[in-house]
């Protein structure tokens, strides 16, 4: 009763994304048309309108404007920045924790955790590829107003090694300031987990009051995305178009075709070739067998609801051992999200391009790092991974007003993405059950090759 509650929440705020995202665009355009109607931006009722719902009240001619637009999507992502530092710190640490538990540490855990970083490093290694060649063909650029160029920060060049000095804070309370510091904050959290492992019963107190504060961001993620999320999302629609044109609904587009098509692409390649280069095993039954899970995760887009049916799968179709699964598949459903590791990075690199700021291969570097460190520790929260981008973001100080245009629409857009990324992550758990049942001796060949 309950998951079905859950299913009929999810689908509302889905179904209200959509209108939002619809409308946005609708008034979006209407707001377009009207400016150009009355003779464009100089014109006497033009300025009234943009003054009281688009203007920017915080730059230095909007302190005669009301910009109710502006306010609402401002709520909306200051309200994301302010779990950001602890969504990190509980998130990962206490997946650390978890994952590290002396019961459940051992040879097959161990095996697990490498897996699933392999296909981690190589989703990253070739989704970035992908968005950094996308970008280099042009698929990203956007032509902005003269006036919103004029405002555009670059990332500057350094070498890349600082980031390795810049990681480890000098002071704690100095990392947990800023939003510009989550490298070092994904640095303190996994030095918490790892001792907090080490600490055993001791560090139960500690663990708690992180499990709580992990709740609170939960409940106030639940509550922002869930009830302001819609509003927030039709209003930064509307004010991108209205203020900049149509300029982004095109590299939208390729950004959203990019995701799907790289994600469906890793889902054919990397898992084959990986249970080929560890079992020898021939691949093509791997995959027949897993279609109906790979869709039935786009369908339900839950890894959570993906489940049961995986596990079924797995262990009757696929030959793995049940107690072997029972490990595997929930820990990769906690920790395995590498399709949102590929999405971050072909998002990052299409927010950075659209606002002018030039991305690197060492940037793009830094990205996969704090990604990979963030998808590991994504709580069960709606848009979860999409709302993790801004953590990446913000690692690689891309805060300006530009750049949270195109976050917000990522954000709007990412239900399509969204499936073909989640069946991404839930076909790689499958694929590690086959290859650690398979490296312990206790894979069913006849049933995987049946």
């Amino acid at each position: 009763m309950g998951s079905e509650k859950a299913e009929k929440k999810k689908r509302s705020i889905v179904s209200k994304m959509i209108i939002a995202v619809v409308m946005g665009f609708v008034c979006g355009i209407i707001a377009i048309l009207v400016r150009n109607a009355v003779g464009g931006e100089d014109n006497a009722g033009w300025r009234i309108v943009n003054a009281i719902l688009f203007q920017d009240i915080t730059a230095t001619k909007g302190f005669n404007g009301i910009g109710l637009f502006y306010i609402v999507g401002q709520f909306f992502m200051r309200g994301l920045q302010l779990a950001i530092v602890p969504l990190v710190l509980t998130s990962l640490s206490l997946a650390l924790c978890s994952l590290a538990d002396p019961k459940k540490l051992g040879r097959i855990a161990g095996k697990t955790l490498v897996t699933y970083i392999c296909f981690y490093v190589v989703a990253a290694a070739l989704a970035g590829a992908a968005a950094y060649f996308v970008k280099e063909m042009g698929g990203f650029d956007v032509s902005l107003p003269s006036k919103a160029a004029d405002a555009i920060t670059t990332m500057d060049g350094y070498n890349p090694l600082v980031t390795l000095i810049n990681a480890v804070p000098s002071n704690i309370f100095e990392a947990f300031s800023s939003n510009n510091s989550i490298l070092a904050v994904v640095v303190v959290s996994i030095i918490l987990g790892l001792c907090m492992t080490k600490m055993g019963d001791k560090a139960e107190p500690l663990k708690r009051v992180l499990e709580n504060l992990g709740d609170v961001v939960q409940l106030w993620l639940n509550f922002l995305i869930n009830r302001i999320g819609p509003a927030a999302i039709f209003c930064m629609i509307t004010r991108a178009l209205a203020v900049y044109g149509t300029e982004y609904i095109r590299p939208t587009l390729v950004w959203m075709v990019t995701t799907i098509v790289v994600s469906l692409v890793l889902v054919c390649t990397i898992y084959p070739v990986g249970i080929f280069l560890t079992t020898r095993l021939n691949p093509i039954p791997f995959l027949k067998k897993v279609f109906k899970v790979g869709l039935f995760a786009a369908a339900t887009n839950s890894s959570a609801a993906t489940l049961p049916l995986n596990t079924k799968t797995c262990t009757e179709e696929l030959g793995c051992s049940e107690e072997i699964s029972s490990f595997v598949l929930p820990t990769g459903m906690t920790i395995n999200m590498n399709g949102t590791t590929a999405m971050h990075m072909i998002a990052v690199t299409f927010i950075a391009t659209a606002a002018g700021i030039e991305v690197t291969p060492a940037t793009l570097a830094v990205a996969a790092f704090l990604s990979i460190c963030t998808a590991m520790g994504t709580p069960a929260i709606p848009v979860a991974g999409t709302t993790m981008v801004y953590v990446v973001m913000m690692g690689l100080g891309m805060n300006t007003e530009l750049c949270m245009i195109g976050y917000s629409l990522v954000l709007a857009m990412n239900y399509l993405p969204g499936m073909a990324v989640i069946t991404l992550n839930v076909i790689g758990d499958a694929a590690t059950d086959v290859i650690i049942s398979f490296k312990e001796g206790v894979l069913d060949r006849k049933k995987y090759n049946s």
